[in-house]
């Protein structure tokens, strides 16, 4: 069975995710078969809507498929992973510019290249497993796919502190960091999937959704403020160290074992976009900046060896956390010439 089914069902064209063993890990073939199902939908008379799910209980999609990447880099070949992130980044601009409604369906684990794909779409339902994070720190990245334009348009500091500690959010809290649209129990998933490929009408999905769960973020949300107001990699940890909340201390935990270039480079990045950014093209323009640096002047390589090849869980970061110059995170961010993303 190939890892992604794409196909037209009554009113829908439907997108699945079929890799669950992986947990429907993105590889590059699956980012260009999504795009070129959305291609030919675009302008598809039969086609109302576009259904987007996954099947396993476990996750949705738990990222992109970075093993072959980091295998290709550690060889010196740096070109396959700028092609696949270039190819990827397409697909996640053309979700977000869709011009009919994608209903993304997100449960279990959505992460990283998950995020990408399922976090742009018009309609994003939650169920109640649902855990979105945006973990690439602890890899030596930065958050990509689009991730970055979330986070900045997330409420007060939320999105600084999403970023450096990879925080999983549950419905309530994806609802509110604005990772999510809507909460609808995953028992009534069947139905509604069946309404909406026989109808091609939203109502479908809006006479389901229920009042979203209680969301702690959305609780702690001043203190989150407060604790990365500084905005500055140190005094973060220094706010975090400071505290003796529970909340601020599995946080600086985090924050210690993360790569302090890419938690700087990142700060830098949502700093850039601005609170409320309403074009996610500049967000992934200046993501592709870093991603195609990153295996020469970053921690990714080291950062994927040891979490997710060795899986020792002990990089050893070209930098120290307090000791990042603003050269380096300047140096990965500034623009590629003819390199640039093009969209």
């Amino acid at each position: 069975m190939t890892d992604i089914l794409t196909r037209k069902t009554g009113r829908a064209g439907h997108i699945t995710l079929t890799r669950p063993k992986a947990l429907n890990a993105l590889s590059w073939e699956m980012c260009l078969e999504a795009e070129r199902a959305l291609d030919a939908w675009a302008e598809d008379p039969e086609v109302a809507l576009v259904i987007l799910d996954a099947t396993g209980e476990r996750a949705f999609c738990a990222g992109g498929d970075i093993a072959e990447m980091y295998r290709r880099g550690l060889d010196g070949d740096l070109d396959f992973g700028r092609r696949f992130w270039s190819d990827e980044y397409r697909m996640n601009a053309k979700l977000a510019a869709y011009p009919k409604p994608i209903i993304a369906f997100l449960h279990g684990f959505v992460m990283g290249g998950g995020v990408g794909l399922g976090g742009h779409c018009s309609h994003r339902v939650v169920g109640e497993s649902a855990q979105v994070a945006m973990p690439e720190c602890g890899i030596g990245f930065v958050p990509d796919v689009g991730g970055s334009f979330l986070l900045a348009r997330a409420p007060g500091r939320l999105g600084a502190h999403l970023a450096l500690t990879a925080a999983r959010m549950g419905p309530g809290d994806a609802i509110h960091a604005g990772f999510a649209d809507v909460f609808v129990p995953e028992e009534r998933w069947p139905l509604v999937k069946e309404r909406l490929i026989e109808t091609g009408e939203l109502s479908a999905l809006e006479e389901v959704a229920r009042p979203a769960p209680a969301s702690p973020m959305a609780q702690a949300q001043d203190e989150i403020d407060a604790l990365y107001a500084a905005g500055e990699l140190t005094a973060i940890e220094a706010a975090l160290a400071s505290s003796e909340s529970d909340l601020a201390q599995a946080a600086l935990k985090q924050v210690r074992r993360n790569s302090p270039l890419s938690m700087a480079t990142t700060l830098a990045m949502l700093d850039r976009l601005g609170p409320a950014p309403e074009d996610i093209t500049a967000a992934l323009a200046q993501e592709y900046r870093v991603a195609h640096r990153i295996m020469q002047q970053g921690d990714f390589l080291e950062g994927v060896r040891a979490q997710l090849i060795d899986k020792d869980r002990t990089p050893h970061w070209s930098l120290p956390l307090d000791g990042v110059p603003q050269e380096r995170v300047a140096a990965l961010l500034a623009p590629l010439g003819e390199d640039e993303l093009a969209l």
